[in-house]
């Protein structure tokens, strides 16, 4: 018995020493030595101090000690076999009750619902990650797609409030992607600055703020400015913005931004040129203004000639030199003197003043004709070179990407559009300045003509 109550003491001993090392912290090995040494040293004190005093103790109080603690250790087990005793009890109500729910699950068809709606929570984590409504519900989008999870995950029986929540949560998903919603919201610049503003959200497919189409970034779950926007689209949600009620034509992308992030990312048609044949497409253009300039010159300069021409047509007993017509009525009337005795001199007098005139009248428009014949020429030569360098990357990179192929040959297409957008216009324009000066040459034929014909009757009954 002695011996029994030493372990006790002991083992008391060796626990309560246990506790008290763990709660100290060494600073270094020499430290944990030092309060090893230490507590090695305080045990055996201890140890010592406890067994002096038991053996100074009578023996009617070492066996009054002894059948107290073990009056204690037969309260404490009598109490562990009633907990051990009362936990199996529970636990096989537990799984009894567990097989008849399940029978009375299964008899209802209510297990194929938990099924149904596990499923459909699985189904909707995804769609609820990337789903732009969340921006208008940050404060609970962590929260809903936690819950979609959980029932997805779920080996439970679903209670009727979790059955009723993913019912409100998938309604109203349902009900948003419907709607458009004015809110409150943060939106990131470009630069990375919040800021917060009034945000429109088109259902589940775009949102604009501020004029602005805004992605959302579903990671992050906020909604940030667009780097590039679709400058030709911004009137739209200019439109959206101001309106109060009523139907307003605006810009909804059905992918969600996928469609509106592929336009945005379409290089400028200045880009196009840049990142082509720069060279050819450059020459292109400088040819091209090469002819809209002249074209603009001898353009004004027509429209000016046929006004002086009709004025000088009200007024032809005053020729004037400021015009094609007055300068052929003073060559024809030989400086004020009668006319030549030989009609043939005469004619050939003002055929001489028309043509005079034809040159001045038709200037610029052979440079318009070479222009209208050089672009598309020019285009040509760039697409083939265009072609050749791209068959030569795939022929380098040994890949047959379409795409390769594609991006190649639509940068080479730039310069055939470039030539032919040139030379189009050139060629409408050569025809308008060629009917503005045979106009003006048709009148100046008909006018001298006239006059001869009309001095040579003059002279014949004179």
């Amino acid at each position: 018995m002695n011996n029994r109550i030493r372990k006790f003491i002991g083992g008391v001993t060796l626990l309560t020493s246990f506790s008290l090392s763990m709660l100290v912290q060494a600073q270094g090995l020499t430290d944990v030595l030092n309060q090893a040494r230490a507590t090695r040293e305080a045990e055996v004190a201890l140890f010592q101090q406890r067994a002096g005093e038991y053996n100074a103790m009578s023996d009617a109080d070492k066996q009054a000690a002894m059948q107290r603690i073990n009056q204690q250790r037969a309260a404490i087990q009598t109490q562990v076999d009633a907990k051990t005793q009362l936990y199996s009890d529970n636990d096989l109500k537990i799984n009894q009750a567990n097989s008849e729910l399940r029978e009375k699950a299964n008899a209802l068809g209510i297990s194929e619902v938990f099924g149904l709606a596990r499923q459909v929570a699985g189904d909707s984590i995804t769609p609820m990650e990337q789903s732009l409504i969340n921006a208008q519900f940050s404060s609970e989008a962590d929260n809903r797609i936690s819950f979609f999870e959980a029932i997805a995950s779920s080996e439970r029986v679903l209670t009727s409030a979790q059955l009723e929540r993913l019912w409100f949560e998938i309604s109203r998903e349902m009900a948003a992607t419907g709607q458009i919603a004015k809110y409150t919201g943060l939106v990131v610049e470009p630069n990375g600055t919040p800021r917060s503003t009034e945000v429109i959200r088109i259902g589940a497919f775009n949102a604009v703020a501020d004029g602005q189409f805004l992605a959302y970034i579903p990671e992050l779950g906020r909604l940030n400015v667009m780097p590039r926007q679709p400058v030709e689209l911004l009137g739209d949600i200019t439109a959206l913005a101001s309106a109060s009620s009523g139907y307003v034509t605006t810009v909804v992308d059905s992918t969600r931004g996928v469609l509106l992030n592929m336009y945005v990312e379409r290089p400028t048609f200045i880009e196009r040129i840049v990142n082509g044949e720069k060279e050819i497409n450059f020459t292109i253009l400088a040819v091209g203004l090469a002819g809209t300039v002249p074209f603009i010159i001898q353009l004004l300069i027509l429209i000016w000639v046929r006004l002086k021409v009709s004025a000088q047509m009200r007024n032809m007993s005053q020729p004037n030199k400021n015009n094609p017509l007055g300068r052929v009525l003073l060559a024809f009337k030989g400086d004020g003197s009668s006319i030549e005795e030989d009609a043939e001199v005469a004619e050939l007098r003002i055929s001489e003043a028309v043509m005079r005139e034809v040159p001045k009248l038709e200037r610029f428009q052979p440079l318009l004709r070479l222009v209208v014949a050089a672009g598309p020429l020019l285009g040509l030569v760039g697409t083939v070179i265009g072609m050749i360098l791209t068959f030569q990357s795939i022929t380098e990179s040994g890949s047959s990407d379409p795409k390769l192929m594609a991006n190649g040959i639509g940068t080479a297409m730039i310069a055939t559009l470039l030539g032919l957008g040139i030379a189009v216009p050139m060629l409408f324009a050569n025809a308008l300045l060629n009917t503005l000066s045979r106009g003006v040459v048709q009148v100046l034929d008909e006018q001298s003509a006239g006059m001869l014909a009309e001095k040579l009757e003059k002279r014949k009954h004179g």
